[in-house]
């Protein structure tokens, strides 16, 4: 059999978490310390969705009229495709619901998942993505779910459906004899749904003529939860593929393509890539088993994700594989290589392709590490490579002790890891899959390089589970989050934004040591038209004496969420998009600050808003983030009558000291919903304290007075008229000398302070001094507490006891007499 394969070299990116093709506050006196409502948390404002696409999918030559439905979609003006070869060709506005965009799809589109995302006049819309065909297309024809109404359909034909609740399609193929029949549906790589609902997991099955299953498959490696089966038959028939949602839930939008032919379907392609501008001579496994040798011109730039296709006399497989290219020679696996004391060795840098072919297999490299050198080790398997494989590594030393392994790492099955050579030697890794399973599609690419540094940017989801688009008002400002994850720096980054739409710049600001997220604003002049452009951002190392930090910017857009909001389906792209939508209806101003803001200190944001005539909307403000130790009082609201607001900010104890920009986002309601912008950007300067107290933990009683005396250390030398105020006092406890001055001699404050009588008893931890300079007509402020004042009842002397009377003798009564003593007594009266 003759076979024609290719690759096109159009830009990609990641499909399925894969691979895809791209175009405390506190208030002075009662010290309540305010929920800092972060940006991700926000009020959610209303833009475009699109929801679904009617049809789900076009052949590749064709002009096809594509309906979009969604919410808020009745300013859409453009739809941005990120391949060049689909043209759109018109955009039309239907309703709030709907839009039509029709559009042309070059014949030499191959076949699979295309992002496109539309635009309106005040948003851009969520990614959705296109299926690109090279098959006729039928449409499903209810009813079909009984084997008496099975559709009959022509084999090599796609097939456009929905599967309903509880719902069964059949459909009948006739198949001759030794002819491969291959299914394989797009079912959830089709969907949208962040909320866990209207999640179509397809099930597919291919029966024979008495109904019997003879192939079947609901998630596979390669296609995740979408499945493929195929089946050849010994005699020519009728035969029967049934698809279902794998828990029979569908609903009326759960939209499926089922592509049903005998067209080439390779599970892997190995070896799994290959050097820039060389030809990857390979063999590609098909779904049967069978293996082919192939050939394929690899493109002449690096390519983390290059997707390939195979073609042959039968016709194009339905979704492309990826393999990597880049400039590591490429090593492959040679048996046998289990063992780790007799690995083969080779020279770093380099690439191992393999495959754990069998049951309990473990495929071994070795080379040679010098001391102190720190080496990165990944494996691309089942993220990228979308392969049987999952993987575990393991590294050893030159006395075959285990270093270090890895299993899954960042949320993904495939394992990488660094580690520095404690000695010079031959170095091994090892590799093998989790469950001691192996096949010939269990493939693997292991690179293995010395560690370099690395600068990874994406931008922070200001709504949740939803890529950030940057989004610039006509005369105004928009803001983005750029994260910055580093690998080997932790210097400060630079960012650069190297192409913007016409009419918007960029005011960016370095991401500093230690920290991992800053913001960007974004500014359009006046007048300028609503335009959508695709941007990528750059990050710089700003140490010197940093040297070849490489950089790189991925946008992750979450299509399906299952369970506990985790993505079973998402794509990543190169790029953001950057788009100009309508003016608003007001100016809003942050006012600079003239003076800094300390450490456990506090002061206000003066923000003032110019209306147009007849707007009066009421105008809610909150912080695009905060900077370290800095808390944002978030629930201010500019009054649709009121021109200005004050928003309380405070830096507590451990605030990082330094200059740091902020921005804060305004949203209000617009005809079409709420909306959000941003005011300019600040410079917050964040600086050491002042003073430093020692509070005393004093006694007293109800109705007495009282020196409170506060040892006071100045930290920092000042100029500036300064005072201190004693805050925080019981009930019943006055000071007639709350505030006194304060210099740079203050050694210690006295406040004298007044206890009434009826003073509230017990220990009172509510002491706070509040320190005040007063500088460039604005008030600097300092909160530090908290000391300790005791009121005890008065003591009540006791009565004076009286001296007691010594009591009298009592007379002592007679001593009875005895018998003898009374004859006595007789006698001596007789005489």
């Amino acid at each position: 059999m003759k076979m024609n394969s290719f690759s096109v070299g159009c830009p990609s990116g990641v499909t399925g978490i894969g691979v895809v093709r791209n175009r405390v506050v506190r208030t002075v006196v009662a010290c309540v310390v305010f929920g800092c409502l972060q940006s991700a948390a926000t009020v959610r404002a209303s833009y475009p969705v699109v929801e679904r696409l009617q049809p789900m999918g076009v052949c590749a030559g064709t002009e096809t009229k594509l309906t979009f439905h969604g919410q808020r979609l009745g300013d859409t003006y453009d739809v941005v495709s990120d391949d060049p070869r689909i043209e759109i060709v018109d955009v039309t506005a239907v309703d709030g619901k709907k839009a039509d965009v029709t559009l042309k799809v070059a014949e030499s589109v191959s076949p699979g998942l295309y992002p496109l995302r539309l635009v309106t006049k005040t948003g851009v819309a969520n990614l959705r993505l296109l299926s690109v065909g090279h098959l006729p297309v039928v449409a499903e024809e209810e009813p079909n779910s009984r084997p008496d109404q099975a559709q009959s359909v022509p084999i090599n034909h796609t097939i456009e459906g929905v599967v309903d609740t509880e719902d069964v399609d059949l459909f009948n193929v006739d198949v001759a004899a030794g002819q491969r029949l291959r299914v394989e549906v797009e079912g959830i790589r089709l969907a949208f749904s962040l909320r866990n609902q209207n999640i179509l997991d397809p099930y597919v099955a291919i029966l024979d003529s008495e109904g019997i299953e003879v192939a079947s498959s609901d998630d596979s490696a390669l296609l995740q939860q979408d499945g493929l089966c195929t089946y050849t038959p010994d005699q020519a028939g009728t035969y029967t593929v049934m698809i279902r949602d794998s828990s029979f839930r569908g609903s009326r939008v759960s939209g499926y393509r089922l592509h049903i032919g005998d067209f080439p379907r390779p599970m892997a392609i190995f070896p799994a890539g290959g050097q820039p501008g060389s030809v990857l001579q390979a063999q590609w496994i098909d779904v049967d088993g069978s293996v082919h040798e192939d050939q394929f011109q690899l493109p002449s730039l690096a390519d983390d994700h290059h997707r390939l296709w195979v073609k042959t006399d039968k016709g194009i497989s339905p979704s492309p594989n990826t393999v990597r290219v880049n400039d590591l020679p490429v090593h492959v696996e040679a048996e046998p290589n289990d063992d780790i004391r007799k690995a083969p060795e080779f020279t770093l840098p380099a690439a191992f392709c393999g495959a754990v072919d069998k049951d309990n297999d473990f495929d071994c490299f070795s080379f040679q590490c010098k001391k102190g050198r720190r080496y990165r080790v990944e494996v691309f398997a089942r993220h990228a490579l979308r392969s049987s494989l999952d993987a575990v590594l393991n590294v050893f030393g030159p006395d075959n002790r285990t270093i270090q392994s890895s299993d899954d790492v960042a949320g993904r099955m495939d394992p990488s890891l660094e580690f520095a050579a404690k000695e010079d030697g031959k170095h091994t890794i090892r590799i093998y899959d989790h469950l001691r399973l192996g096949t010939p599609t269990h493939q693997y690419r292991v690179e293995v390089v010395e560690a370099t540094a690395e600068v990874n940017l994406t931008l922070k989801e200001l709504r949740r589970d939803e890529a950030t688009p940057a989004l610039v008002p006509a005369g105004g400002h928009g803001a983005i989050m750029v994260t910055a994850a580093r690998t080997n720096y932790g210097g400060p980054i630079g960012i650069d934004i190297p192409s913007l739409p016409d009419g918007v710049t960029a005011t960016t600001f370095d991401v500093p040591a230690g920290r991992g997220e800053i913001p960007v604003l974004l500014s359009a002049k006046a007048g300028t038209d609503p335009i959508c452009q695709p941007i990528s951002l750059t990050g710089i190392a700003k140490d010197p004496k940093a040297l070849n930090v490489g950089s790189r910017f991925v946008q992750t857009h979450k299509l399906v969420l299952g369970q506990n909001r985790r993505h079973m389906w998402a794509t990543d792209t190169p790029h953001a998009l950057c788009a100009v939508v309508e003016p608003t209806p007001f100016e809003i101003e942050l006012v600079q600050p003239k003076t800094p803001i300390v450490r456990q200190g506090s002061a206000n944001l003066v923000v003032r808003v110019k209306r147009n005539d007849g707007f009066k909307e009421q105008i809610a403000l909150r912080t695009l983030y905060n900077p370290p130790g800095v808390g944002v009082n978030n629930s201010r609201r500019i009054a649709g009558d009121k021109s200005e607001a004050l928003i309380p900010i405070t830096a507590n104890s451990r605030a990082a000291t330094g200059q740091w920009p902020m921005i804060l986002m305004a949203t209000f309601t617009a005809p079409g919903g709420s909306q959000v912008i941003a005011t300019n950007a600040i410079d917050l300067q964040v600086e050491n304290e002042y003073f430093k107290y020692a509070f005393p933990k004093a006694a007293t009683e109800q109705g007495k007075s009282m020196t409170y005396a506060v040892n006071v250390e100045v930290l920092r030398e000042f100029d500036d008229e300064a005072e201190i105020e004693l805050v925080g006092l019981p009930n019943g406890v006055t000071s007639p000398k709350a505030v006194q001055p304060l210099t740079k001699d203050s050694t210690v404050v006295n406040f004298p302070l007044e206890i009434a009588a009826d003073a509230k008893v017990g220990k009172h931890r509510t002491l706070v001094c509040v320190a005040r300079l007063k500088r460039s007509g604005e008030v600097i402020t300092q909160t530090t507490g908290t000391g300790e004042l005791r009121i005890d009842k008065p003591m009540v002397a006791a009565p004076a006891k009286k001296p007691e009377k010594p009591a009298a003798k009592k007379t002592a009564e007679p001593k009875p007499l005895s018998r003898l003593e009374q004859l006595r007594q007789k006698r001596q009266e007789m005489k």
